[in-house]
């Protein structure tokens, strides 16, 4: 199979699927007890002639299938309807919050990548004590939960040492830069664990492999084995993983925005889902599966050009 015909594939793959998830999005409202109307009015009385008035504006009225589609046309043109607790458009507070989310999102992932992957490394070149430690400390690292390193590192460095901010994402990029510092560390920490241990799990089992037993009869210098055949062919199970990592960035930056009130779309949808914010809730929900789509798209296109044991559209266990 070819890659153009793969990439078309998976990206109509992908419209389908965001399709589906479109409709239980819209639909989970419809599921919640009571009536869409009593969400509205927020558990105030209301007369026939206000509550025939909140039907005519939001179509509740019309059949279900007919309120989906004119939603869904409106989400294509970009049109995510009108928060009911901001009393302004949600693509107005998508457009204010996710650029803070998406910032927090890429320097978690830095610090994962960079601290992960070099641990990972460490431990299995090196083995012995320093193998040990780091294992170690992974496995600390993988069983702190997001939102207990938010606290710890927010009593440690931002209350006690004040290094930090305590809350808030700052203004300006330097600004914002120090402000999310903390919170990409609590971000990040279960994952450079788990990075860390794929890492070296990975090039532990390449290690073991006859390629490198031949390379290293014919005197090909340790340095090389390790970069072209060890790390090299353990690329593939990393970026796998680094699929996994990503989509966790998404879910764990809700408990990390609320702890450190960051204010980014995590923080957002929490607060829109104690208040019942349904046209925001949909919208995020919206586009936090179309995220994960996005990001498992981009790791079956790489896979193959980084493993050269996948083939387009299959994986091999070899």
């Amino acid at each position: 199979m070819s890659f153009v015909r793969f990439a078309v594939r998976r990206v109509a793959e992908m419209a389908a699927t965001l399709l589906a998830a479109s409709f239980v999005v819209f639909g989970a409202m419809y599921l919640a007890p009571g009536s869409p109307a009593s969400f509205l009015l927020a558990g105030r009385s209301a007369s026939p002639e206000a509550l025939a008035s909140i039907n005519a504006q939001y179509h509740l009225n019309d059949p279900f299938l007919v309120r989906y589609l004119r939603w869904l046309g409106d989400v294509v043109q970009g049109d995510f309807g009108r928060s009911i607790t901001y009393r302004t458009d949600v693509s107005r507070l998508l457009a204010d919050r996710l650029p803070t989310t998406l910032m927090l999102i890429v320097m978690s992932l830095a610090v994962v990548v960079a601290v992960g992957l070099l641990l990972g490394r460490i431990a299995a070149v090196r083995g012995g004590a320093t193998d040990s430690a780091i294992l170690v400390t992974t496995t600390f690292a993988v069983g702190t939960p997001s939102f207990v390193a938010a606290v710890l590192l927010q009593g440690l460095f931002a209350v006690n040492l004040g290094w930090f901010p305590s809350s808030g994402a700052g203004d300006g990029f330097a600004d914002k830069v120090w402000h999310l510092t903390l919170p990409s560390v609590a971000l990040a920490l279960y994952l450079i664990g788990m990075l860390a241990r794929v890492t070296r799990s990975a090039m532990l089992e390449a290690l073991d492999s006859d390629h490198v037993t031949v390379a290293r009869s014919r005197g090909v210098p340790e340095r090389q084995v390790i970069r072209r055949h060890v790390f090299r062919n353990s690329l593939g199970t990393v970026l796998t993983t680094g699929g996994l990592i990503v989509s966790t960035l998404l879910v764990c930056t809700i408990l990390v925005e609320t702890a450190f009130s960051i204010g980014g779309i995590g923080q957002l949808l929490e607060l829109s889902t104690t208040t019942k914010d349904f046209p925001t809730v949909q919208a995020i929900s919206l586009i936090i599966v179309a995220l994960f789509m996005i990001v498992n798209l981009i790791v079956d296109l790489l896979l193959p050009l980084v493993d050269p044991r996948v083939t387009l559209g299959t994986r091999s266990t070899a």
